[in-house]
């Protein structure tokens, strides 16, 4: 049954005329268009306000990318206008920043100094792309690149290769094209596997493949010649790194580098050698030309500053030998000035052989303070300055928690070591 209002509003609706109805449906179309068009201009609106948005966005990421292409490309070319790279002339074959010798030379610099470092006085800021060599070649691979290597690629003339000394003479061989360091039947010269032999056993080994087991794992190879013996000690699993002097016309390091031997320019003149101290178990020096006991000993304190505690200093040389005394196979018989500077360093003489001699530094840090009358002093402030400091006459690394004898040492690096050296991953 129907409520009573419901027949009510039935009825009010029969007494109504068709036209009321059509105007009702009118009306009501309209409101539904009304309704949709607004909900239209709406949603376009936003549509057109994201659109805009976006757009906007998207320029300024691309002005911006474009002005840090523009800032970097400048930087690269180490000026603020855009410019090409070009080509430097062939005098610049043999350039090394900060080695200008002729601006050292206007600088008054000389014994030496000259060939020296200095970027002070290197006013060349010509951004250019050096030249290689006129018959340069891709070097061999390794390793018969590290016994083979094209002539044309380095600064080593027949001239040059026939003035050098007999042994020398003997590790090379020249050829039309390239300079071979074999002997002719093509096995590696026995005089270097002889040396290294040699001086392992004047510090104490059987053989030269015993000197991981004694703690020496990184060598300073000082005038490195050609080469050749830290090629060999290479072979050793040793890591030696040859330190040669610049030179105008090339040199032996870039010699060095053409065998894929590790090599760095190092004149051992005014300044430290660029490495931190207690770098090395061995430095090993062969007719390099360095008078040892000039300067006060400089050069002697800046040898014990990169050597580690209980590392080598091995020294062959023809004249050490001749300022010797008559009695060479006793200790001790080196010439005075020598003798006084390496006791002053705590060092021992190991061995003495011919012209080759072996001194040990001391693990004692305590020993460079014991009271000894004319000792050393010991260097202030940190250890760990910048490179290519002047030479200073003070001992440096006593107080370093890297004081760690060579003999002591674990396999593995500690966090002290990595911090210098860094860590391979």
């Amino acid at each position: 049954m129907k409520s009573p209002w419901l027949n009510k509003l039935s009825r009010n609706f029969r007494c109504r005329s068709p036209l009321i109805w059509l105007l009702l449906c009118l009306v009501s179309v309209l409101v539904v268009i009304a309704l949709l068009g607004s909900s239209s201009s709406t949603f376009n609106s936003v549509t057109s306000s994201v659109k805009n948005d976006i757009y906007t966005n998207y320029r300024k990421l691309k002005e911006q990318a474009r002005s840090d292409y523009l800032e970097l490309k400048s930087l690269a070319v180490g000026e603020n206008q855009i410019k090409d790279v070009g080509v430097c002339g062939k005098e610049r074959e043999n350039y090394v920043p900060c080695y200008n010798v002729s601006a050292n030379i206007l600088a008054g610099l000389k014994d030496g100094e000259e060939l020296d470092r200095h970027c002070e006085l290197s006013r060349e800021h010509q951004y250019c792309l050096i030249r290689p060599p006129k018959d340069y070649k891709i070097p061999l691979s390794w390793p018969a690149g590290r016994d083979v290597i094209w002539s044309g690629n380095v600064k080593l003339t027949k001239d040059q290769f026939l003035s050098s000394g007999s042994i020398m003479k003997r590790l090379m061989l020249l050829e039309e094209n390239q300079i071979a360091f074999h002997s002719q039947d093509g096995m590696m010269v026995d005089d270097v596997k002889e040396y290294s032999h040699q001086i392992a056993e004047m510090i104490g080994l059987g053989s030269d493949t015993e000197f991981l087991q004694a703690g020496v794992r990184t060598v300073l190879d000082i005038g490195c010649g050609f080469g050749s013996f830290s090629a060999h000690l290479l072979s050793l699993n040793l890591m030696a790194l040859c330190v040669a002097a610049y030179g105008s016309s090339g040199s032996h390091v870039q010699v060095a580098l053409e065998r894929g031997l590790p090599a760095v320019i190092g004149n051992f003149i005014s300044k430290q050698l660029p490495f931190p101290s207690l770098s090395y178990d061995m430095v090993h020096c062969a007719q390099c030309g360095i008078i040892w006991d000039s300067k006060d000993g400089l050069f002697l304190i800046e040898i014990d500053r990169v050597l580690k505690p209980g590392g080598y200093f091995v020294l062959t040389s023809s004249t050490t030998q001749q300022q010797g005394s008559s009695t060479g196979a006793k200790k001790g018989i080196m010439s005075t000035p020598l003798e006084d500077f390496t006791k002053k360093l705590c060092w021992s003489l190991l061995e003495q052989q011919d012209e080759t001699f072996i001194w040990q530094k001391t693990v004692d840090s305590q020993c460079y303070t014991s009271g000894k009358q004319d000792t050393i002093p010991i260097c202030k402030g940190q250890d760990m300055q910048p490179y290519y400091q002047p030479l200073v006459h003070c001992i440096s690394g006593t107080g370093s928690d890297r004081w760690i004898p060579i003999h002591s040492r674990s396999d593995s690096m500690n966090s002290t070591e990595l911090k210098v050296h860094g860590k391979f991953i």
